[in-house]
């Protein structure tokens, strides 16, 4: 134990001193402005951008949750393999128009874009919001993966946490996004390292894939679940589709993945992000299979905590310097999202609720000052969830992040491709969506928990009155509750000729084709 105890945190440090260097790699002239601080200047090339928002949307919340949901209910956590496939063509054009406009205008938000697009301080608002509630249980998942790793490792209690999210919002502060795009290399390179070893040498040690698959099977068909097995079944294909799915469609509406896109310095650059960030995919898969071998290991979790079979897994089956350099991979795997996450949290309260509501002749050194306090707050906030709430709940609560930030895809995603949306016909949607959506969340049980109610996002559709032991994902149903209000809502709107919000955007401002010749133009002008 106390070899990996020493590796862990002199790799730990060794990244974390990375992030202070930060404020000097790629130095601006003054970071004191959302653009440099927020946004890291704009001017991220191709791999950056890859490191970063690689290391943005594969957290280390994923590294030890998807296995675990594998280890306790089978090919169900298999679903966030095909939902990172399907998204980089969903978001393709999405992103890059959302880039386009926002390099002319200067917009750092999905809510700055709102405020843009439709001429709604109030529907901004709520997007920011919304972005803000959806984030911060995700940035407290992060903390999952490095308790997890300390509990594994033998350090108890809470100090050890504070110190790593205190040194994380310490650099955080001083860096801003350079820091999370700088320490992306390192963390990227470690877990590469080691998922390709834990799939080449774990199975040789416990027979091969035939033997972990069939104690798996063995495990699934000694327990009573019907929605647990190797395969998929009646009960949970549905479940299964409209989460991957959902989760797809969520997955770019989040603050901080906006924000890695945004922070590129050019379409193409997002173009080939998107075609080669799949290959985190193909890790994913990888990763998932660990959950299949703790069951061939015998590995049990600590506790309740099903959360610690990876880091248990990996703690039985390396040796101790390299079981070391595994758990720094998790906890390093913490700190890129977990910084991201805050920064843009801080970015949509700075620009969408301070400056709108607070201060609207606020200076751009008044802005990263403020979005700098406030991503402090954040990680604050972030410590408290794990502290202070059940950490099995505070999993759930990432269950209805996903839910609550799909609400914002009407006018964010397809505001994009047009204004047909009457203003108010997007917030009575937003409204009837997230009330629908957290309705069928506290309806959820969770037994195996003891929750009676945000017990997941499996929505049972025999409270709906049908006559079936199916599941679908409760954001799946909140959208196209939000989706149909919205267009009733535009309807009315027109049809009582209520005002049109003022679109302070052009059509040139999306142009997303690089044969066209307004492009070039388009680059000039951002950047001037």
């Amino acid at each position: 134990m106390n070899t990996e105890i020493v590796i862990f945190a002199v790799l730990f440090l060794l990244v974390s001193g990375m992030g202070f260097v930060a404020a000097r790699w790629r130095r601006a002239d003054d970071l004191a402005s959302l653009h440099e601080w927020g946004l890291g200047g704009r001017s991220f090339g191709s791999w950056i951008t890859w490191f970063l928002v690689g290391g943005d949307l594969y957290t280390a919340y994923t590294f030890v949750a998807v296995p675990a949901l594998l280890f306790s209910a089978g090919a169900t956590g298999f679903f966030a393999v095909p939902y990172t496939v399907v998204v980089y063509p969903l978001v393709f054009l999405v992103m890059i128009r959302l880039w386009s406009v926002s390099h002319v205008h200067g917009l750092v938000t999905p809510a700055d874009f709102v405020r843009a697009r439709f001429g709604s301080p109030t529907l901004a608002l709520l997007v920011a919001i919304t972005g803000i509630v959806a984030t911060m249980p995700y940035i407290a998942l992060q903390l999952v993966g490095i308790e997890a790793v300390l509990k594994t490792m033998g350090v108890k209690g809470d100090l050890p946490l504070i110190i790593a999210f205190a040194i994380l919002a310490a650099y955080t502060y001083q860096s801003g996004l350079r820091a999370p795009a700088l320490i992306a290399f390192v963390k990227d390179i470690l877990i590469y390292v080691v998922i390709l070893v834990a799939v080449i040498y774990i199975p040789s040690r416990l027979g091969g894939w035939e033997a972990i698959f069939g104690k798996a099977q063995a495990k699934f068909d000694a327990t009573p679940a019907p929605g647990d097995g190797t395969l998929l079944n009646a009960n949970n294909q549905l479940q299964y589709v409209t989460l991957a799915l959902g989760s797809a469609l969520a997955l770019f509406l989040y603050p901080h993945s906006v924000t890695g896109v945004l922070a590129s310095k050019s379409r193409d650059v997002i173009k080939r992000n998107m075609s080669a960030l799949p290959a985190y995919s193909l890790l994913l898969g990888l990763i998932a299979l660990l959950g299949y071998m703790a069951i061939a290991a015998g590995v049990k979790p600590i506790g309740t905590d099903v959360n610690t079979v990876v880091p248990q897994l990996f703690d039985t089956m390396f040796p101790d310097w390299f079981a070391g350099v595994a758990f720094a991979a998790v906890g390093i795997g913490a700190l890129v999202p977990a910084a991201i996450m805050s920064i843009a949290a801080a970015n949509l309260f700075t620009r969408n609720i301070y400056r709108e509501y607070i201060r609207p002749d606020a200076t751009d050194a008044q802005e990263a000052s403020v979005s700098k306090i406030t991503s402090l707050v954040v990680k604050v906030g972030a410590v408290l969830f794990i502290l202070l709430i059940d950490p099995q709940f505070s999993i759930d609560l990432q269950l209805i992040g996903g839910v609550i930030i799909l609400q914002t895809l009407p006018s964010v995603a397809l505001g994009l491709f047009g204004r047909w949306f009457h203003r108010a016909g997007l917030i009575a949607g937003w409204i009837a969506g997230m009330g629908s959506g957290l309705l069928m969340l506290y309806n959820i049980a969770n037994p195996a928990n003891k929750h009676a109610h945000f017990g997941g996002s499996a929505f049972p559709l025999e409270k709906l009155g049908l006559d079936t032991k199916m599941t679908i994902y409760a954001g799946f149903l909140a959208l196209a509750v939000n989706l149909v209000v919205a267009v009733l809502g535009t309807f009315l709107a027109r049809a009582f000729k209520m005002a049109e919000g003022q679109d302070a955007t052009r059509p040139e401002d999306y142009v997303a084709d690089r044969g066209d010749p307004r492009v070039h133009d388009l680059e000039v002008a951002g950047s001037s």
